[in-house]
């Protein structure tokens, strides 16, 4: 009786357990199906799902969305408000296949940079990125080596990027001839040595010959400059701003008082002892890192600035307007540089973006660095 009462039990309970289990795997079908959503999740709308519940056309949806093609105000008002309360979000997806586009645009950083580079990179990076955002384009970074080009040739040949744009412009750039060889729209951010090349840069030709001539004016006459790298264009550039103030003023350029390829404080340690030698009575430092190690220095040999000595800088920073005391120094808008480059590089992809054509803008910042009164001229 007793084994008859357990084996009934037994048996009810494994129907039981069969018909959790069926149950289960219908609902986990049915909801793999699709039949059971979310309470709390919204519907994804298509193209053709709008243009069902608005009885229209896949093109007319298509034309209103995109703004081109002819169609009536009224329908366009009428699918737009749709999309508008049904937050439709169209497949970026679909959208690059159909058009041919990835919507990525290829940002090239160079692996080497230096310590002195990096404020100019993020800030760029930053403007970049925010046109691009603006635009419904995404950025994607690629870090190259001098001689190795293999993470660039990864993105073309994979058709990942609708264009590039090159960070750093040198003299002879192996990045640009092969964009030039494949048919890759790109942008150079600095002086590209093609005139034929779409390239946006700052004033700096202009921004080192104004600071160099205030410096010449107010009885500096041995004036040392400290710069990068010297196959970067950039250092070239201002390089040539120093020696037009010299010329124009018409004095003596002493040509050993250049010191290039300043990247690590050893090197500058050395060089400003070789300035010093040579009795300078001031450094102008091409940017804001090689300032700061040119600071340390003169501070470790109890040099006084500006009563001893000068020092100014053709970059910004912070870190020089903080200073102790504050350094005169040339401030350009990098930011905006970065979202002039992007709007170029989409100009060129074919689409219909607003150009900033206003010329870039400088600030030579005169602090006490150099014993003058804290004053902005605006170029």
């Amino acid at each position: 009786m007793i084994s008859y009462l357990f084996s009934g039990l037994f048996t009810h309970a494994c129907r039981a357990v069969m018909l959790v289990l069926e149950c289960c795997m219908g609902l986990w079908n049915k909801n793999k199906a699709g039949v059971f959503m979310d309470n709390n999740e919204k519907k994804i709308y298509t193209i053709d799902d709008i243009a069902h519940e608005l009885g229209v056309s896949k093109t007319t949806v298509s034309r209103a969305i995109s703004g081109k093609g002819r169609i009536g105000q009224m329908t366009r008002e009428r699918v737009l408000k749709f999309i508008e309360e049904h937050d439709y979000r169209p497949n970026v997806l679909a959208r690059g296949l159909a058009q041919k586009k990835t919507y990525n645009l290829a940002l090239l950083l160079p692996k080497d940079y230096a310590a002195t580079e990096f404020p100019f990179f993020k800030d760029c990076m930053n403007g970049i990125c925010e046109a691009a955002s603006e635009n419904d384009y995404d950025i994607i970074i690629s870090m190259l080596g001098e001689n190795d080009l293999s993470q660039l040739q990864r993105l073309i040949s994979n058709r990942k990027v609708d264009g590039v744009i090159v960070s750093r412009a040198t003299g002879n750039s192996a990045e640009q001839h092969y964009l030039k060889e494949n048919h890759i729209p790109f942008v150079v951010i600095g002086p590209s040595p093609d005139s034929d090349d779409a390239s946006v840069d700052n004033k700096n030709r202009e921004a080192s010959e104004e600071l160099t001539s205030i410096l010449l004016m107010k009885g500096i006459r041995r004036l040392a400059i400290f710069g990068g790298r010297e196959d970067y264009n950039v250092t070239g550039s201002r390089y040539s701003g120093y020696v037009d103030a010299h010329k124009k003023a018409g004095i003596y350029l002493d040509e050993s008082l250049s010191f290039m390829n300043m990247d690590d404080q050893l090197k500058v340690s050395c060089a400003v002892e070789k300035a010093l030698q040579k009795q300078t009575d001031g450094i102008l430092c091409m940017d804001d890192v090689i300032c700061t190690m040119v600071l340390n220095c003169l501070r470790e040999k109890r040099i006084k600035i500006p009563n001893e000595y000068k020092v100014a800088s053709l970059y910004d920073s912070r870190n020089l307007e903080y200073n102790n005391p504050s350094v005169t120094s040339v401030r350009f808008d990098t930011v905006r540089l970065g979202r002039i480059a992007c709007m170029k590089l989409l100009k060129l992809l074919g689409e219909e973006v607003e150009e900033d054509t206003a010329p870039l803008s400088y600030q030579v910042i005169l602090r006490e660095s150099t014993q003058s009164a804290d004053i902005a001229v605006k170029k």
